[in-house]
């Protein structure tokens, strides 16, 4: 089964804490980099691109080495990043904000890879509705983007986690707890989700299609890395897109990469594809670009900001949600202006789309 953990700040104040004594990525012209991923159904094509040789391929073209490394430990290669010790790392927007942002390391989301779209649920034992989870005792990962994503369920019936009570249970433990008489209720995403509904008795009541372009799954750098060496930015997006066009092609070379993504995750060719099914990827820089210069990221990283501010996330002390300025590419910020530490930038993908 694939182990998946796309945690978020859980280990936010260790970071925060690690980097008190930590550098950045030295932030100065060079030619090799770090990147760090971890295994996940949108950042699969990161370790297949690298074992085929065509991050190798896009370093060469710009003269730079780029050392692309799986962790099986998700918030350990974010906080690995935050200290210092690589150039960039995959992460979901909450997290990014949560940890490196919140830490103080400037960082760009330099590739907005995808959103979950059905990845992540709401399940129930028994009962078939959203309004049933109230009252109950809810099993998933604390501070997760499954929280995140109970918390937005519940708002749109004008409830609110009060109304729940949340038991803390490791992604690892999700499925054997749900099969214990006192689970009755679950948030989680795949493939523990698909796992979970084989059960006749577990019916879905919400999940992250219902919240489209809210977990968004990135790839960010750091800020003055980039700034110093743009063809790293360059190498990255153009190694990443030709991924995505072999992938994506309903041809004998796109069936084998899904197959072998799938393989390296710990499922089949059929088991990713369901994965990808409930996850929008956007195949194309053309696709990426939109959705990033659209308006509605800026509601989304409101709504993530709020939500990591009344849980305690951004930093101790915060007096408001506005304490980390997040930066757009329109030029917008939301929050404080002069303590930017998140950026979306459009730059990198535009420039690949008008390569296509």
């Amino acid at each position: 089964m694939q182990k998946t953990s796309r945690f978020v700040a859980a280990l936010a104040i260790a970071a925060m804490t690690l980097t008190a004594f930590a550098a950045p990525a030295s932030a100065a012209k060079k030619t090799e980099f770090k990147f760090a991923w971890s295994i996940y159904a949108g950042w699969m094509p990161w370790g297949w691109a690298a074992d085929q040789g065509i991050v190798k391929k896009w370093a060469d073209k710009y003269g730079i080495k780029i050392d692309v490394v799986q962790f099986n430990d998700y918030v350990e290669s974010i906080n690995q990043y935050t200290a210092g010790a690589y150039d960039g790392v995959v992460a979901t927007n909450m997290d990014a904000l949560a940890i490196p942002a919140v830490g103080g390391v400037d960082t760009t989301a330099l590739i907005v890879g995808d959103f979950s779209n059905g990845n992540d649920a709401i399940i129930l034992k028994g009962k078939t509705k959203l309004p049933d989870l109230i009252g109950q005792k809810v099993n998933l990962v604390e501070l997760s983007v499954s929280h995140y994503l109970m918390a937005r369920a519940l708002q749109s019936i004008g409830k609110s986690e009060k109304d729940v009570t949340v038991v803390n249970t490791s992604d690892a433990d999700m499925v054997a707890a749900w099969k214990t008489k006192d689970v009755t209720s679950v948030v989680t995403w795949n493939p523990l989700v698909a796992e979970i509904l084989a059960d006749k008795n577990a019916h879905k009541v919400f999940d992250s299609s219902q919240i489209p372009g809210e977990i968004m799954d990135l790839s960010v750098v750091n800020t003055q890395t980039l700034k110093d060496n743009p063809n790293f930015g360059r190498a990255l997006t153009g190694a990443w897109y030709e991924t995505m066009t072999i992938m994506s092609s309903d041809t004998p070379e796109g069936k084998a990469a899904r197959e072998a993504m799938g393989k390296a995750s710990g499922t089949d060719l059929a088991g990713y594809d369901a994965q990808l099914a409930t996850t929008r990827m956007f195949y194309t820089p053309k696709e990426a670009t939109s959705f990033t210069m659209g308006a509605s990221i800026y509601k989304t990283m409101d709504l993530v900001r709020t939500f990591l501010f009344s849980h305690g996330l951004l930093g101790q002390g915060a007096a408001s949600a506005d304490v980390v300025g997040i930066a757009f590419p329109d030029g917008k910020v939301l929050g404080d202006k002069n303590n930017v530490k998140f950026r979306f930038t459009a730059a990198y993908m535009n420039e690949a789309a008008k390569a296509k």
